[in-house]
């Protein structure tokens, strides 16, 4: 039988939940020649709900998230026809070193506990990451594909 698409709007709750359940998105943030710039990005949510991404300062969408403060995200699910959420908000880009204790927060989010913190913490100050932190300010409903509702059945 063919799936029926489908679509609903949660309360923030009900976001952070979907959000946390994840660890995929395709970043969108604006060019300085208006255009959209994609990148598809690891992410997790710190415990005030904002939506975290380690990266590198000059990367693209790090640039562009600290020049505009805006960005948009698709929120996926591992499986391609799964539920997945558009969502938006103000960024914020986080440098060295007022980002190392958001990096810790940002791994355990995904990964858990790392062996030795002191290693991580000097292996992100080697590398010079950065950290985007996103206040989700809009979303979509949570979505799946699939027909509409009237030619199912």
């Amino acid at each position: 039988m063919p799936r029926t698409a489908t679509a609903e709007r949660p309360d923030r709750d009900g976001l952070l939940a979907f959000l946390r359940a994840r660890d995929r998105l395709v970043l969108v943030t604006t060019r300085s020649s208006g255009e959209p710039q994609l990148s598809p990005v690891t992410y997790g949510v710190d415990a005030e709900g904002r939506v975290t991404i380690a990266t590198y300062p000059a990367r693209a969408k790090a640039v562009n998230a600290r020049r505009t403060g805006t960005v948009s995200a698709c929120v996926l699910s591992a499986e391609w026809n799964g539920p997945y959420v558009q969502i938006g908000g103000q960024a914020e880009v986080l440098a060295l070193p007022d980002a190392l204790e958001p990096l810790v927060d940002y791994f355990r989010s995904i990964s858990g506990e790392h062996p030795d913190w002191a290693e991580y913490r000097a292996a992100m100050v080697r590398q010079g990451k950065c950290l985007i932190r996103i206040t989700p300010t809009s979303w979509g409903p949570i979505a799946t594909g699939g027909f509409p509702p009237g030619l199912v059945g």
